[in-house]
């Protein structure tokens, strides 16, 4: 693939303000909305790519932290205007992932990826 072709297939998002921006490196076939206590509160789509693989700008200096459970992962919103973007594991490992709210990118997005309902508040099973 070219690189012309390469960054056609990039995705942009960003937080309300703006100050956090993120890049997908290719268009996600799902996305998971979660009811856990954390997730429901946030609204987020959940889209996961490889840990490495999706470039956000303005992290960390324009973004908060919160670490919770079992204290794995790192979710992270924009200081400024509060958006949740992301999530990130604390100390990965070969294999990890990064969950990326996909509420930040074009509707359109979101209409074209298949979202899988996940019972995080008790079974820790898909609904569907």
């Amino acid at each position: 693939m070219s690189a012309a072709e390469n960054a056609a297939r990039l995705l942009h998002g960003s937080c309300h303000c703006g100050a956090v921006r993120l890049t997908l490196p290719f268009s996600p076939e799902k996305a998971t909305k979660c009811n856990c206590s954390l997730c429901r509160r946030l609204g987020g789509l959940w889209a996961y790519y490889e840990f490495g693989t999706v470039t956000v700008e303005g992290h960390p200096e324009h973004t908060a932290e919160y670490i919770w459970g079992d204290k794995t992962l790192r979710n992270v919103r924009c200081v400024h205007c509060g958006c949740v973007t992301h999530w990130e594991p604390l100390a990965p490992e070969a294999g990890a992932r990064h969950g990326v709210n996909l509420n930040n990118f074009d509707p359109q997005l979101q209409a074209s990826v298949q979202v899988r309902r996940f019972d995080g508040a008790d079974s820790w099973t898909f609904l569907d």
